[in-house]
């Protein structure tokens, strides 16, 4: 879906980690010169999602892959959440590329691939734990010699809330049948505060690896409880390793604790 966005309204203190606009991006952005400039695909981040701590800060790069005619001169990505393009940029959740940082290379006469980059610092961009979830990349294709076109809902991109998790069995060693009790916690990152809490209520797998495999297998599901608190019970039989495992969720990053190795006489 192509939208007509009047990115010169925004104010600049809107645009984070100080980062601004490309001034081809400030005024209308529908089609100039050719109509023929299309955009065909854009990618975040490889394709994989972006996970914030407390004080990530991350460098990453978008991809604006277009054709024309007459062949394409650039290409430039921002990052918005939120309902529409205008309202990302009066809220503040406008996460522009740098601009001048795009690089182009050609696959034909008529198509390019640009490569953008983005440096995003938690602190300063992801103040509201509100913003995390599903970001839409807004792309911009520059035709040669004076096409230009806009996508609004060109790709996305998951950003996600981080998420720490632990594992402690024992007792070690313990003998062949006896019980076996793991427990640990799953935390999240706030980014309001600033600080990991514990997560409550969320599903997570308890697996187990022989000492001889590579492979977990899952032996029981247990809720997380106050503070996310873990705790669940099996019966020992073999040597290996036990771990928690945590899915994840659209905006919270997915999670399997290292895992505690028992021994068994």
């Amino acid at each position: 879906m192509r939208i007509r966005a009047t990115v010169a309204a925004l104010p600049g203190a809107l645009v984070l980690s100080a980062l601004t606009l490309p001034a081809a991006a400030q005024a209308d952005a529908r089609p100039m010169g050719s109509d023929d400039t299309t955009i065909t695909k854009v990618v975040v981040n490889g394709g994989k999602d972006l996970v914030f701590g407390i004080t990530t800060k991350k460098t990453f790069t978008a991809t604006v892959t277009a054709t024309d005619p007459d062949g394409i001169t650039g290409g430039w990505v921002a990052l918005w959440h939120g309902t529409t393009f205008d309202d990302a940029g009066r809220d503040g959740t406008l996460l522009p590329a740098e601009e001048g940082s795009g690089s182009c290379v050609a696959a034909d006469a008529q198509t390019s691939t640009c490569t953008v980059h983005f440096t995003v610092d938690v602190t300063t961009a992801l103040k509201d734990n509100a913003y995390a979830g599903t970001w839409h990349a807004y792309a911009i294709a520059y035709g040669r010699p004076s096409g230009t076109t806009n996508d609004g809902f060109a790709g996305s991109v998951k950003i996600k809330r981080n998420t720490t998790l632990t594992s402690d069995a024992s007792p070690e060693p313990v003998t062949k049948g006896r019980t076996i009790t793991v427990k640990g916690a799953l935390t999240r990152a706030d980014w309001e505060t600033g600080k990991y809490a514990g997560l409550s209520g969320r599903s997570v797998k308890l697996q187990f690896r022989k000492a001889d495999s590579d492979t977990y297998t899952t032996l029981k599901t247990v809720t997380s409880g106050t503070g996310g608190a873990l705790k669940a019970t099996t019966t020992a039989t073999t040597d290996g390793f036990y771990r928690f495992a945590y899915a994840g969720t659209t905006a919270t990053s997915a999670k399997n604790s290292s895992g505690d190795f028992v021994n068994v006489q």
